[in-house]
């Protein structure tokens, strides 16, 4: 698999997201064995890029990725991340304040069985916490060897550069994919003006673009998309025809779905490591497959002028969380 650059950190360009081995999706948690036996699928198949974070459960992902890492720590360069559970008493969720990092990078590393976290995340920004107070923190635990490199997930531009100013942020991690163009005007050209590297959570829009869903009632009332407004019946319609574009891509040139929606991630930059999760072996491959597609000009075009997708990408609570 080809490599890339977030920062000067060296990832495979295709990533695997562990969270819904343990959390949010309908059967998450079910199948730990078939969980584990995707991890090593894909360090087989040369996937070096591995995703989770203390919430996702909370603490039973980190804890998944830990047992299926042992003998094989070296191989990974492993992200998780923190902020979204309070380790000092708040009740109102974000905290990165000084003491609740330090509580959690310790939980972190107990949890996934190592004594380094490659890449840590801030999850969501802390309105409660200046973010230089946050990077100040992290800069330490870098200093102390338990980080290697910071982190930031959906921030905005104004505190991507407060934070990169008190110590080089690697890579932001935000949604993206053709169902979710959000950071194209406003992030991602902050990124490359300060060398940060792009990381895109949910890039299959969260399975909608992969074809498998075709109706609203597939969705099992347990799972969290049950709530998004993607999947809701008033924008199914539209977001369907969105996909079936997709899929239509695919079928001119003997790919998935899947591998079509990367492949236009891939395409957007040297500088983007996609992190699809799953929790199937099957699907992993299908995923990193995508590494080998190439998709022409024109097919690009055609996709990059879909026009958008119907409703917000997350609940109204959770866009609270989001800076524009």
């Amino acid at each position: 698999m080809k490599h890339i650059k977030l920062r000067d950190l060296d990832v495979s360009r295709i990533g695997l997201g562990a969270m819904g081995m343990s959390h949010a999706y309908a059967g998450a948690g079910s199948d730990d064995a078939e969980s584990i036996r995707t991890i090593h699928r894909a360090l087989d198949l040369g996937l070096t890029f591995l995703d989770t974070a203390e919430v996702y459960g909370p603490y039973v992902n980190e804890e998944l990725v830990g047992r299926a890492l042992r003998g094989r720590r070296d191989e990974v360069v492993l992200a998780t991340k923190f902020g979204l559970v309070s380790h000092t008493g708040r009740k109102d969720g974000a905290d990165s304040s000084p003491a609740s990092v330090r509580t959690a990078v310790e939980g972190s590393l107990k949890r996934l069985g190592t004594d380094r976290i490659d890449l840590y995340y801030q999850h969501r920004v802390d309105p409660g916490t200046p973010i230089e107070e946050t990077v100040g923190t992290l800069a330490e635990l870098v200093a102390e060897g338990k980080i290697r490199h910071i982190g930031l997930s959906e921030a905005g531009p104004d505190t991507i550069r407060r934070a990169h100013a008190v110590h080089p942020v690697t890579a932001l991690q935000s949604e993206y994919s053709l169902f979710t163009r959000d950071p194209e005007a406003r992030v991602l050209p902050v990124l490359r003006e300060l060398n940060i590297g792009f990381v895109p959570f949910s890039p299959l829009g969260r399975g909608f673009l992969t074809g498998a869903i075709r109706s609203a009632d597939q969705i099992d009332p347990a799972d969290f998309r049950a709530d998004n407004p993607r999947f809701a019946r008033e924008n199914f319609a539209h977001n369907l025809r969105l996909a079936d574009e997709v899929a239509a891509v695919a079928g001119e040139i003997g790919a998935t779905p899947a591998q079509v929606a990367l492949a236009w991630l891939l395409a957007q930059g040297d500088d983007i490591a996609p992190i699809p999760g799953t929790r199937r072996v099957g699907r992993v491959e299908e995923n990193i497959g995508a590494d080998a597609v190439r998709l022409t000009r024109e097919q690009l075009a055609k996709l990059s002028d879909l026009p958008p997708a119907a409703g917000e990408t997350h609940t109204e609570a959770q866009m609270r969380l989001i800076e524009r």
